[in-house]
């Protein structure tokens, strides 16, 4: 019972003492507030399945009312990769050793990762580990170099699936690159920027990055569904099966991507976890569980770029249409399409998937949730 509630319910008592105990209940349970409505979310759903999405989930959390919305193919409990949103993990772990005095963000890359960040007009030196975390650093995308993109998320995915690649392989595809512009001036997002962030985070603790997101997170806060699986091309425990196109052309054949090597994403997209474990995740983060003040100040210090949204140190902050305000991140990667934002209090948390990387949009799950927006029929 809140503390309300139990100085409303003590002030009758001492106004009507004589009356009976039943008497008084009855005010009580009239007071209390509606159960919050997912129809919208749910409507959300049904829609992308009939777009072509082959099966949905979502779960969300508005203070302690917890729902759990499917469509098509999938289960309440399913456990998907969720590209991006591995960023606000490794993000996080950055600023909690910058916390403990063991990282500077301003520190330039170059001294922590001497003779990496090199050619073709890329410095090292003039770029810092905070411009990595809010895609400030100029520095070019390797998922953007068509020789990748076609071995990767063309057909020829299909022969190499299982292929691993090292975070100096990725960032050397990067390297083969001129800078998109130069560090601090523009914003771009890059996905080099947090392969070397997951580098700079091995090269202070001397073990790899997915050790510190576990101990640091993923171990305190219980989150059982969730791994960083680095090589591992399983998806392990209840999991609904992943599908892609691997083409521009949305008519052709539908492959089943589920499997497949992670270290194409690394510590940029690599990490794999659940509806519930994302907003455990998201809503301890904001309520200042994992970061003191003045990092927490940090990492929501956002770059703007574009209407209503700006980019932390590894989070996004959106304002909907209805002038509501999240904050969280996207993920995208072979066969899947995820979003898990939350209030800036934690209160109010969304985290879904889609299992297809070539129809529907996840961010109408967000308009839904929060905005009661029901998709246009």
């Amino acid at each position: 019972m809140s503390a309300a509630r139990t100085a409303r319910t003590a002030l009758a008592a001492t106004l009507v003492a004589g009356l009976a105990v039943t008497a008084l209940a009855s005010p009580a349970l009239a007071a209390a507030p509606p159960k919050p409505s997912h129809a919208a979310t749910q409507q959300a759903l049904d829609a992308l399945v009939a777009e072509g999405v082959p099966g949905v989930v979502a779960q969300a959390r508005d203070g302690k009312d917890r729902w759990t919305g499917t469509a098509g193919d999938r289960k309440g409990n399913d456990r998907f990769r969720v590209g991006s949103i591995t960023k606000t993990f490794t993000s996080t772990v950055l600023l909690q050793l910058q916390a403990e005095g063991r990282i500077d963000l301003d520190d330039p890359v170059e001294k922590w990762l001497p003779g990496v960040v090199t050619g073709h007009g890329h410095d090292g030196g003039k770029v810092t580990v905070r411009q990595l975390l809010n895609h400030t650093s100029g520095i070019y995308s390797y998922t953007s170099d068509p020789a990748f993109q076609e071995r990767v998320f063309g057909t020829d995915f299909l022969r190499h699936r299982y292929d691993t690649w090292t975070p100096r392989q990725l960032v050397a595809v990067a390297m083969a690159h001129e800078p998109d512009f130069a560090p601090g001036t523009s914003w771009n997002y890059s996905n080099t920027n947090f392969v070397l962030a997951g580098m700079v985070i091995e090269k202070v603790t001397g073990r790899p990055y997915g050790k510190a997101v576990e101990n640091r997170i993923i171990k305190p806060l219980k989150l059982r569904a969730t791994s960083v699986p680095g090589t591992d091309s399983r998806v392990r425990g209840p999991h609904s099966g992943a599908y892609s196109k691997l083409a521009r052309d949305t008519t052709g054949p539908t492959y089943d991507v589920t499997a497949l090597n992670p270290s194409i994403a690394g510590a940029a997209g690599e990490m794999i976890s659940d509806s519930n474990d994302l907003q455990t995740f998201y809503r301890a983060l904001l309520k200042g569980r994992l970061l003191p003040p003045a990092e927490l100040r940090e990492m929501t210090d956002t770059v703007e770029i574009g209407p209503g949204t700006g980019y932390g140190l590894g989070l996004m902050r959106q304002k909907l249409s209805c002038g509501k305000e999240v904050w969280g991140h996207g993920g995208g990667i072979h066969g899947s399409s995820s979003q898990a934002v939350a209030t800036r209090d934690g209160e109010h948390s969304l985290a879904g998937n889609l299992n297809a990387d070539w129809a529907g949009d996840s961010q109408k799950l967000i308009d839904a949730e929060f905005c009661g927006t029901a998709p246009k029929k």
